[in-house]
């Protein structure tokens, strides 16, 4: 069992974690025609909406109430009017989902009221579904933000169903898998005649596809008739801890049970997720998989040379650092150091004795002597530092092609994964060359004594 401590500093030093209302942000992402919106000044939305071009290398719909002083101090219930107004106007979304920022949170402003009063003023809203959730900027972190996006758009989007499609499961898919781990994913499902309602979508919306039209909007992701949809579903598969409070809010609501998976990186927890969809659909597990699963093993076998034994250095939001950290210890790494951003119930299970709520200076300082660093893009001066290999994982990666389609999960997934590191720390072996090849130890000192009466001279070490 692990010890999760919080850093008691009196600033943050290279900041590891990412903000709640950027986390909100990117879970409105994954849904299709949709408008993300901070309900903040300009500059708190400028910084996210960078990063995450940054970081995919597309163009990011995210809008901004454009609050000043004025505004924070008299309310900003006009600032919200005009934006989803114009909006609406101008981009004709089916639904803008709203975060708060740390500069409305600290105002007090009651938006849910504002949005009724709106609501009333404007009928030609219409259709377009509008959801408000509350992330200030000062506590929790980045997975934070994306869960309680996806539970307020449960809550307000979901409604029980008469009928139920056993051919259709819902998956609520957390923030630590990418565009990439959600198509395959689906591919998974789809494998066991089984059709999945992905909520959020980021597949869909953000897989580095070039469309035929410009749109302001998302474009792709989960519809607002497939989350109304869900009710119908046979099941619902929850990936990471923070879905849990979105899964049983959906359970609640329409009716369908879960199960959750605290990570698909590793064996164990694939083999659990194809058992569990052989249940759902009733059919046997494909031979593709039992062979994927081979590879896997034998994978593992020629790789666990080069893990065993090899100290590690994490940093990453809970689930991702979970997932991470579970399997390098399976794989005979000895876990070092785990920094991560927020607190999470499932981080005292990690097989550590210490878990550091703390930044990036935190991981540096302790991961000194380590064999590996993993965390994002902004840890590669630390790693530099530490002269170790450093394997970006996470958001932001904006100094890497390809972050989006990054695999993690599945068999596939992890035999990636198993080689890539396995390459990783054989380049980083040194071998050793003529001039640098470790000479034996010399031979201790002799002196030469005489013996009395002899003329022969008389070798003793000299202790």
């Amino acid at each position: 069992m692990a010890n999760v401590v919080e850093s008691k500093k009196s600033c943050t030093v290279n900041p590891l974690k990412m903000s709640q209302p950027l986390g909100a942000s990117y879970a409105y992402m994954g849904m299709n025609n949709c408008m993300p919106m901070m309900h903040g000044s300009q500059g708190c939305t400028a910084f996210g909406l960078v990063l995450m071009v940054r970081h995919f290398r597309e163009a990011i719909p995210l809008q901004t109430t454009a609050m000043n002083e004025a505004t924070t101090i008299l309310g900003g219930m006009d600032n919200i009017e005009k934006a989803i107004v114009n909006i609406k106007t101008r981009a004709k979304p089916d639904l803008i989902g709203i975060c708060s920022t740390g500069l409305t949170e600290t105002k007090g402003e009651d938006v849910a009221g504002d949005l009724k009063l709106i609501r009333a003023k404007h009928p030609e809203l219409g259709a377009t579904e509008v959801v408000y959730v509350s992330t200030p900027d000062y506590v929790g972190a980045f997975q934070d933000g994306w869960a309680k996006a996806v539970q307020a758009m449960i809550v307000a989007l979901a409604v029980p169903a008469t009928e139920r499609n056993d051919k259709q499961i819902n998956v609520l898919a957390g923030c630590h898998l990418t565009p990439g781990d959600i198509e395959e994913l689906r591919e998974i499902i789809e494998s066991f005649g089984l059709s999945a309602i992905v909520m959020p979508d980021l597949s869909g919306s953000l897989d580095g596809h070039i469309p035929e039209e410009f749109s302001p909007s998302t474009l792709g992701g989960t519809t607002l008739a497939e989350v109304r949809s869900m009710g119908a579903s046979a099941f619902t598969i929850a990936i990471g801890e923070q879905m849990r409070a979105s899964a049983e809010a959906l359970e609640s609501i329409t009716g369908v049970g879960f199960e959750l998976f605290d990570r698909l990186t590793g064996l164990e927890p694939n083999d659990r997720l194809l058992k569990t969809l052989s249940r759902i659909s009733g059919l046997p597990i494909p031979m593709k998989f039992r062979r994927q699963r081979s590879q896997l093993l034998d994978a593992m076998l020629d790789g666990h040379f080069y893990f065993g034994g090899k100290k590690v250095a994490i940093g990453a939001e809970p689930d991702l650092l979970w997932a991470t950290a579970s399997w390098l210890a399976e794989m005979g790494c000895e876990l070092t150091v785990l920094v991560t951003t927020t607190k999470s119930p499932i981080l005292s299970q990690l097989p550590v004795e210490e878990v550091l709520i703390g930044d990036l200076e935190d991981l540096e300082l302790r991961a000194k002597g380590c064999d590996m660093l993993i965390t994002h893009s902004h840890g590669r001066q630390a790693a530099e530092r530490l002269d170790i290999p450093f394997f970006r994982m996470g958001i932001p990666m904006f100094d890497r092609l390809g972050g989006a389609h990054r695999l993690s999960i599945g068999y596939r997934g992890t035999r990636g994964l198993v080689f890539e590191l396995s390459n990783m720390f054989l380049a980083a072996k040194r071998e050793n060359h003529p001039d640098s090849w470790p000479l034996p130890a010399a031979e201790p000192a002799k002196a030469v004594v005489p013996v009395a009466g002899s003329a022969e001279p008389v070798a003793e070490l000299v202790h």
